[in-house]
């Protein structure tokens, strides 16, 4: 395999991230895909086995293993320092992910798991400044991936389509040509662009007294 094709293994225990996520139920797939401080972009593995956090309805029986989701978050909690992470719960005729979000933001937060859909007629304008943003980003070299085959195919596979005011989403050419690990890296890279804005990795500074009453920085 040549080497820009390789799948890179996941940042150390205790890496602070930011996270996406993508919900569904029984016809596109669920993802988590994570972002590092310093701009890489991961597909995290979980479990014994160490499964990709994409998952494939068809290969759970037709629905997505919602107990198994779960499971992944209690370990990346557990792993890596979570600072916020943007979840899509899903739209039209799929059952919701918002209780898990919830349930998520709960027990790991609070205010870190927050609903951010990449859907709906009052979502144009959020979604086309992260789409915007995320491909600024790429292009710069701001941000980087690590390689997952899963999520390369699905970034190859969408498609801009458009919306009003000049503004466009992201779409898949074909029912069977997923995006969905696409759309969840967008997430996890707006989660990390407004936690950075909002002084994520910023250098705190520790201050002494001195007799003078000056603060010194050290």
């Amino acid at each position: 395999m040549p080497a820009h094709e390789l799948w890179l293994p996941n940042p150390p225990k205790g890496t602070r991230v930011c996270a996406g996520f993508d919900g569904s139920e029984n016809d596109d797939w669920t993802c988590i895909k994570m972002e590092t401080l310093d701009g890489l972009i991961f597909t995290p593995r979980y479990g014994p086995d160490r499964r990709a956090t994409i998952w494939n309805p068809k290969q759970w029986g037709g629905r997505i293993p919602r107990a198994e989701v779960s499971a992944a978050w209690a370990e990346l909690n557990d792993r890596y320092k979570i600072e916020r992470a943007y979840c899509d719960p899903g739209f039209r005729d799929e059952l919701s992910w918002e209780s898990e979000i919830e349930a998520w933001d709960r027990a790991y937060g609070p205010k870190k798991f927050l609903p951010w859909s990449m859907s709906g007629s009052s979502r144009i304008g959020a979604v086309y400044e992260a789409l915007r943003r995320f491909e600024a980003d790429l292009t710069t070299h701001r941000i980087t991936q690590d390689g997952c085959p899963i999520t390369r195919t699905h970034m190859m596979n969408a498609r801009k389509v458009a919306k009003t005011l000049e503004r466009y989403g992201l779409a898949k050419p074909q029912q069977n040509r997923k995006i969905d690990a696409a759309v969840t890296s967008v997430l996890a890279h707006e989660a990390a662009c407004d936690a950075r804005a909002a002084g994520w990795g910023a250098r705190k500074h520790n201050y002494m007294l001195t007799g003078s009453s000056t603060r010194r920085r050290y």
